[in-house]
């Protein structure tokens, strides 16, 4: 899942963006208020993390832009302003969640992966999906007919993860490469053949089917 981090202190931004590739996130980065809009804009993000007091923009006038554009991404807010009538204005502004400084990353990251299941109307608990069970803390797959885990490189992880919250869904390279590597990664659909060949070979060849023309498919319609 690909994540836009939103924050112009570089120590903190440097540390977060660790935490969150080692969570299984593709991150991208900026500092000010303009960049960030434009991005958040331009790319296709799963989910944003946005600081409020920012150089350039306001976090919450880049938020308000991207709400009247009909921008849906889910936006946790973060910031070191925790007055209640603060949290109001984000709110209503469009924010999906907030989370003041300081915080604890193991914090951050639970409350970044309820967002995305509250975005893809997938259930609380463990993901589950076409007898698979993916644990987003160790990274691992259980295939839960035999009991049999794997261990799943980072990019492994992402993009089964991106495959499980949207079972049944044709998915062309381009979107697939979009949410699964940050902006600054070369993006190769060769390379991704490589990595869904990965998957089959530890889930089973029917796990992700191929539509010729089109990109692959996960679960229900995947044989």
């Amino acid at each position: 899942m690909r994540l836009l981090l939103v924050e112009d202190d570089a120590p903190l931004a440097g540390r977060l963006r660790i935490d969150l590739e080692q969570a299984g996130y593709a991150v991208d980065t900026v500092a000010d208020g303009v960049e960030a809009e434009f991005m958040g804009s331009s790319e296709p993000y799963d989910v944003v993390v946005l600081d409020l007091g920012l150089p350039g923009r306001p976090g919450l006038e880049v938020l308000s832009h991207w709400r009247a554009a009909d921008n849906p991404v889910p936006v946790l807010i973060l910031t070191a302003r925790d007055a209640w009538h603060e949290k109001v204005d984000g709110f209503k502004t469009g924010a999906d969640d907030y989370l003041g400084k300081p915080f604890h990353t193991a914090e951050l990251v639970a409350r970044l992966h309820a967002l995305l299941r509250r975005s893809t109307a997938r259930p609380n608990g463990p993901l589950r999906v076409a007898g698979l069970e993916l644990n987003e803390e160790t990274q691992t797959v259980l295939v839960l007919a035999t009991g049999q885990a794997f261990d799943l490189t980072g990019t492994e992880f992402r993009l089964l993860r991106y495959f499980m919250l949207h079972p049944g869904r044709v998915l062309s390279k381009t979107r697939l490469t979009e949410h699964v590597y940050d902006f600054e990664s070369e993006r190769d659909s060769n390379v991704l053949e490589v990595y869904v060949n990965r998957l089959r070979r530890k889930l089973g060849r029917d796990s992700i089917g191929t539509r010729r023309g089109q990109g692959y498919v996960f679960g229900t319609e995947a044989p």
